[in-house]
């Protein structure tokens, strides 16, 4: 049985230099994801407040949060949510 990826979702604002950086990041690991802008975009801004964000970038990885942008620790993470790498 093929482990299904969890699905990656991204709550992300317009002018947020930590929200490019993980954008391009998940881009150069091939990680496909659906990014939601909280400030344009009033459900996803709904979504973001019950999931808990405190700010962005919020990573939705299957069920876990991830928050914020750290290139170092981001790798482990998303290993422990269920995505390869």
């Amino acid at each position: 049985m093929a482990n299904k990826t969890p699905r990656i979702t991204l709550y992300s604002t317009a002018g947020c230099a930590h929200c490019r950086q993980l954008k391009a990041w998940l881009k150069r690991h091939h990680l496909a994801f659906r990014e939601f802008d909280i400030q344009r975009n009033a459900r996803a801004f709904r979504e973001f407040q019950r999931l808990g964000g405190r700010g962005v970038p919020l990573l939705l990885v299957g069920e876990q949060r991830i928050q914020g942008f750290d290139a170092k620790k981001l790798p482990a993470r998303l290993r422990k949510a269920g995505v390869s790498l």
